[in-house]
């Protein structure tokens, strides 16, 4: 079972494991020094104490049994739309945690953010991460050119989820 949680000083080692090998070829490019965790999880406790909670980002830990295998995040880009992002360590691919997780987190932006719209991307290289998002509803709706960590232009995949209103 995917169990979401606020990200806690403790922490810190699992995130430097989740933001390495693998899981950063296609983000950053670099391994997360530790330090750098835990200024991570300051930024994100700092976030997540505001109030009123109409803050930018909202970042939770991806467990299983427990154990952090991720980070997960909702940032607010307009009052009514937002973006998701999500890193799992290498060893939990192809478990349907990050699908597990992404929806929980799609179920809080359409209502305790007040969000109408969700959107992500992808590195065209992670077509897995496309899948993750066409499984909980999104509709892939072009690319986006997007510099790298080392100067070259990659066109992003881009997704959308547009809230669906009942009536």
């Amino acid at each position: 079972m995917v169990t979401l949680r606020a990200l806690n000083p403790d922490d810190a080692p699992a995130l430097t494991r989740v933001y390495s090998g693998a899981c950063i070829r296609h983000t950053t490019g670099k391994p997360l020094a530790l330090v750098q965790a835990h200024e991570k999880i300051r930024t994100a406790l700092a976030r997540a104490a505001e109030s009123p909670r109409a803050g930018a980002q909202w970042s939770w830990g991806i467990l299983i049994e427990g154990e952090v295998i991720g980070l997960i995040s909702l940032r607010r880009r307009t009052s009514t739309m937002g973006t998701i992002s999500y890193i799992l360590r290498d060893d939990s691919w192809g478990h349907g945690y990050a699908t597990l997780a992404a929806s929980q987190v799609v179920t809080v932006a359409f209502t305790t953010a007040g969000l109408n719209r969700l959107e992500a991307t992808h590195h065209p290289d992670n077509p897995a991460s496309g899948r993750v998002l066409t499984k909980i509803g999104f509709t892939h709706i072009g690319t986006s050119d997007r510099q790298t960590y080392d100067g070259t232009t990659v066109p992003y995949e881009m997704y959308a989820l547009q809230k669906r209103i009942l009536v």
